[in-house]
């Protein structure tokens, strides 16, 4: 996979689990709760994941969560903008 594919791929993750958990990351940019550069950073971070297939499975499997998984690199991050 390319580089700009791995990163829309994990762009795409990191979305997917935002919605999630219930996190417009849009919305979140907007209202100053996180900066753009925020959104590049999880992404980054996600790209990092020695298993994103994990995270695949999940989201495949969950609507909704109360938190992200212990192995999501930005749990912190999408659990603090959680609602």
């Amino acid at each position: 996979m390319s580089r700009r594919d791995t990163l829309r791929h994990h762009a795409g993750l990191v979305d997917e689990m935002a919605t999630t958990l219930g996190v417009d990351l849009e919305e979140a940019a907007i209202s100053g709760a996180l900066r753009v550069d925020d959104i590049s950073e999880a992404v980054l971070r996600c790209t990092e994941c020695p298993n994103p297939g994990h995270c695949e499975s999940f989201l495949a499997q969950t609507l909704a969560a109360p938190e992200a998984p212990e192995y999501c690199r930005n749990r912190d991050l999408l659990d603090r903008l959680a609602p």
